[in-house]
């Protein structure tokens, strides 16, 4: 897949105004400080498209990018951070989980994790939902460039394990150097086509 066009098309709040029309989409998810938006900029060869920010918990609705007039990259909001209140945590699981299970277009789910760290609890569960409802996905692991190289197809492979999922599954990637990028975009090609 090259990418040669991208804008960012429409931030939802509310599960109800999700977008659905008949282009495919691919949904990023993780818990938040994983690189999501870093990740989608990389695809995108725009460090622009997506907001990226240093402090977590930014992303608090679903955001959709429109990619070479064709499809969308669905950045959905971050689990995990610490500083969220109860009220905004349930806030974004209604808008993730429904987002999830009542989408026709939605072709694949990356699910992001940071390479440095062991998977997180909440990591786990949203592998085992996307599991257990069936949901193509697929694991990318973050931030490989911050790992020796000769460290990183090790650490994947333990992170398959610990995830439950061929080492197929996993996909490295580093949003500074572009490690993995092309590797990454030619798998979501095959599931857009």
């Amino acid at each position: 897949m090259k990418v040669t066009k991208s804008s960012f098309y429409i931030s939802v709040a509310n599960s109800a105004k999700a977008v659905n029309d008949e282009k495919n989409q691919i949904a990023f998810v993780g818990r938040s400080n994983v690189g999501k938006s870093s990740l989608i900029n990389m695809l995108v060869n725009n460090s622009k498209l997506c907001k990226t920010s240093s402090t977590p918990g930014r992303t608090r609705l679903i955001n959709y990018f429109l990619i070479n007039d064709s499809f969308y990259f669905v950045d959905l909001p971050g689990y995990g951070y610490a500083q969220a209140s109860k009220k905004d945590v349930y806030g974004w699981q209604g808008l993730i989980e429904p987002y999830l299970l009542n989408n026709d277009r939605l072709k694949c789910v990356c699910a992001l994790v940071d390479v440095r760290h062991d998977p997180t609890e909440q990591d786990k569960q949203m592998i085992n939902y996307l599991h257990y409802y069936q949901i193509p996905f697929i694991i990318v692991a973050t931030k490989c460039d911050k790992l020796p190289k000769s460290k990183v197809k090790p650490t994947l492979s333990k992170l398959a394990n610990s995830l439950n999922v061929g080492a197929g599954n996993v996909y490295g990637v580093s949003s500074e150097t572009k490690y993995g990028k092309e590797e990454l975009l030619s798998k979501l090609d095959q599931f857009l086509n």
